[in-house]
């Protein structure tokens, strides 16, 4: 199935401490939600939209993703095997840019519908 996905950087970590994994892992880096629909319900061209509160930052279609979702199942599946409840982020749109404490972002996918999240600086 489909979901909305957000996948937040702490820049300030991943720059200052030259690790990309300390970047990626800190609470609430990851908010997904709130709901899972079915892939009949997803068009192949569906929109992708990310506003940054209010203003759109981000807008694509998955039929423009560098890589389409069976071909990323195909090519995790050589070397990894996928069990229920896993997860593939597939990547995101070109618009990538800074978040402050309190931005509200909202990530809207044709066919699967919104994820608000309120972005949380860690300390």
């Amino acid at each position: 199935g489909y979901t909305c996905l957000v996948d937040l950087s702490n820049r300030d970590d991943q720059n200052q401490e030259q690790n990309w994994v300390r970047g990626k892992a800190f609470d609430n880096a990851a908010p997904m939600g709130p709901v899972l629909a079915s892939p009949e319900h997803v068009p192949e061209d569906a929109t992708i939209e990310l506003r940054q509160n209010g203003e759109v930052r981000q807008h694509s279609t998955l039929d423009h993703m560098i890589f389409s979702v069976p071909e990323l199942i195909e090519e995790i599946t050589t070397y990894l095997t996928l069990e229920p409840g896993d997860v593939i982020a597939t990547g995101t749109p070109e618009g990538v840019g800074p978040l402050s404490d309190g931005d509200e972002i909202t990530v809207e996918i044709e066919g699967v519908g919104q994820l608000r999240h309120t972005v949380s600086v860690p300390e």
